[in-house]
């Protein structure tokens, strides 16, 4: 106990010692001061330095991922400005085409014996075959007859258009049916399944109608060896009605059928 004690005031007297010798030296050497004056600024100059190169490094570091992000932001711009050109680039060389609904009332019976063909109160000037629409269900075909329209309802032999049957899509053309009441669905791929209660629309693969305008529900199925056909309850009730709308499509682009296309021969009437 008593070394300890001893130990800490030696440890006192010579700290007094070093100061007292600092001060008497500082009073006869003023020289000692500057020294210790740039001494203590060079080290907090170099503290400073390198506090700045650590701020700078890291500066650096956060720079050079950002710089990373940008150059991949860039390439991402460039890769969607480039399709985005490319997109109204093709969109440029396709034709423009004019969708028009014209209103039409039925004037009368093409003939007595057939409720499926009428005389509508619209001039027709063009050979183009339209759509015939009842709301927001297709309704049969519209033709030109001596300079009118004449439109060929569901049942009628010669109202034929492409439709897609249920989720799959499977294709067909629509035909009459011996009960009037129906419409039949042709040459449906045998491969593709089809369902009794599937809905049918339009597949727009005409170029009559627009793709997705519902025409009803299947009820009935033939298959046979190589293909099926559809029997078809129609959402429309065309015998009933007085008025229809007129789907056309002008100054579409227009692609010749292949004559032995047997399927659109029949959209031709006679």
């Amino acid at each position: 106990m008593n070394k300890l004690v001893f130990l800490f005031i030696l440890l006192i007297i010579t700290v007094v010692y070093i100061f007292k010798k600092d001060r008497l030296l500082s009073d006869n050497f003023p020289i000692i001061n500057e020294i210790k004056a740039k001494y203590i600024e060079h080290i907090i100059t170099t503290e400073e330095i390198i506090s700045k190169y650590f701020k700078q490094m890291q500066t650096i570091e956060r720079l050079k991922l950002q710089n990373e992000d940008l150059v991949k932001f860039q390439s991402l711009y460039k890769s969607a400005q480039t399709q985005n050109e490319n997109l109204l680039n093709a969109i440029q060389t396709v034709p423009f085409t004019e969708e028009t609904i014209t209103l039409a009332k039925v004037l009368s019976y093409v003939h007595l014996n057939d409720f499926t063909k009428v005389w509508l109160d619209i001039k027709k000037e063009d050979e183009r075959i339209e759509g015939l629409i009842d709301g927001q269900y297709s309704a049969g075909i519209v033709i030109k007859k001596s300079g009118y329209a004449q439109a060929l309802l569901n049942g009628n032999e010669k109202s034929n258009y492409a439709v897609f049957i249920g989720e799959n899509k499977a294709p067909g053309i629509t035909h009459e049916h011996p009960n009037k009441q129906f419409i039949t669905i042709k040459f449906v791929p045998i491969w593709i399944t089809i369902n009794i209660g599937d809905e049918v629309i339009t597949s727009g693969m005409d170029d009559i109608f627009f793709e997705g305008l519902k025409v009803g529900k299947v009820v009935n199925i033939k298959k046979m060896a190589d293909i099926q056909e559809a029997t078809v309850l129609p959402y429309s009730k065309v015998l009933e009605k007085k008025y229809f709308h007129i789907y056309s499509k002008k100054d579409a682009l227009q692609i010749p059928h292949e004559k032995s296309f047997e399927v659109n021969q029949e959209l031709v009437p006679e």
